[in-house]
């Protein structure tokens, strides 16, 4: 890549509601965001195998699966790669999330605006891009 040209950012959602992940793909595509979508535990840590993100969307609450494994994977396969949880529970909602994954960056509930999950995504996710270009 030729100096001073950062490349697109690589966003991973994991979530199990398919109109949800949906609602932010669209948004972070039109964003200028590559994005990638895994709905298990299966799928998202498969997909970490072929290519590290810059940055995750993880649901605390997976319907197959569990979000702490696939954030402990990305951790360990990735150590750059920071993780947005997003949740619709009460769990960790004394901010404990920050103790028990330490790439957790951000957590906030599902039903946060996708362009206010979109900035959040661009300022921890540019970190990473920039360090890679």
């Amino acid at each position: 890549m030729a100096p001073g040209i950062m490349r697109m950012m690589d966003v991973l959602i994991v979530e199990s509601e398919a109109g949800l992940c949906d609602l932010w793909r669209k948004h972070l595509v039109r964003s200028g965001m590559n994005v990638r979508v895994a709905t298990t535990q299966e799928d998202a840590t498969q997909q970490i195998v072929e290519a590290c993100p810059d940055i995750i969307i993880l649901d605390l609450v997976l319907r197959d699966g569990s979000a702490l494994a696939v954030s402990d994977f990305a951790s360990y396969r990735c150590p750059d790669t920071q993780v947005i949880f997003v949740t619709n529970t009460s769990f960790f909602s004394d901010g404990s999330i920050f103790a028990h994954a330490q790439n957790a960056c951000a957590f906030v509930q599902s039903r946060t605006p996708p362009e206010d999950l979109a900035a959040m995504v661009e300022h921890y996710g540019l970190k990473n891009v920039a360090h890679s270009a």
